[in-house]
């Protein structure tokens, strides 16, 4: 990537495993959501990634529920639309199905199992400890399901392992250029968030790959900085992280994403509008 282009900057909006009594801005209901997508998209981001929620904060996979949020999300902005099809224990058909009959511009493509845990220091014990199933025949499923219905597959890959598992899919013909990249670092059982392991995992990329940096908790603040300098994408979000610094916990998502578009100012970049945005990634308008 070149360092002076604009930075495309996503919004990952709410996330599927913490509630409100972590984050009390974190949104559930599909008009919540849709305000959050506008606070995201007016602060300078051009991309939402969204999980469903039910009304309690627990996850949800009805096609009612995403279909609206995509309603509540286009009544306020134009800006891309990227939902998620991670989960723990639900059927490759349930998880896709949303992306098959409501065709978002973009959907998340998780390219491999792994451990995914969260360790508590202080309690001194595991709070989520959970194998993130990917086998290679639910990737390929998904894959061709994106194909059919025209929808950018993001692919998200919290180790380096999940970059070499493209080749595969690439050699067979279903992945195909433009690649997109979400490089996710900090999870418990994936790579380590360091600017090094950064490094390694962006020039370990097919070339010509668009990616983005995906950083967990603070450590979400030195990776984008990493990767603005880089030429890279980032990610914020509430899903990822809460905190503008230390102590000090966002109101919204549109607070994080202003951080990002400081950072990315004070790099001697500009955040991409979102018709920039979909210029850069080759999305069709």
């Amino acid at each position: 990537m070149t360092p002076g282009r604009p930075c495309v900057i996503s919004a990952a909006l709410t996330g599927v495993l913490a509630k409100r009594d972590l984050c009390p801005a974190i949104p559930y209901t599909p008009s919540e959501i849709g305000e959050e997508a506008r606070r995201a998209a007016d602060a300078g981001a051009a991309i939402v990634h969204i999980h469903a929620r039910a009304p309690d904060g627990g996850p949800d996979w009805s096609l009612e529920t995403f279909r609206a949020i995509k309603e509540e999300v286009r009544s306020r902005s134009d800006v891309i639309i990227n939902f998620s099809t991670g989960a723990v224990g639900i059927p490759k058909e349930e998880r896709i199905a949303h992306i098959r009959e409501l065709k978002p511009e973009m959907a998340a493509l998780n390219m491999g199992s792994m451990n995914y845990a969260i360790f508590s220091r202080s309690r001194r014990q595991f709070v989520v400890d959970h194998v993130f199933a990917n086998p290679f025949g639910d990737i390929q499923f998904f894959l061709e399901t994106m194909n059919e219905a025209g929808v950018r597959p993001e692919m998200e890959c919290f180790d380096t392992g999940h970059i070499g598992n493209t080749a595969p899919l690439i050699e067979l013909g279903i992945l195909r250029p433009p690649y997109q990249f979400s490089l996710v670092m900090g999870v418990l059982g994936g790579i380590p968030g360091t600017t090094r392991n950064l490094v390694h995992q962006a020039g370990s990329l097919p070339a010509g790959s668009h990616w983005q940096a995906i950083g967990i908790g603070l450590n979400q603040w030195s990776l984008a900085a990493a990767a603005i300098a880089l030429g890279g994408n980032v990610r914020v979000g509430l899903e990822d992280n809460f905190y503008l610094e230390e102590g000090h916990m966002a109101r919204s998502n549109g607070e994080l994403v202003e951080k990002a578009v400081a950072m990315v100012r004070e790099q001697g970049r500009e955040p991409a509008s979102i018709a920039q945005a979909r210029a850069q990634l080759e999305l069709a308008a």
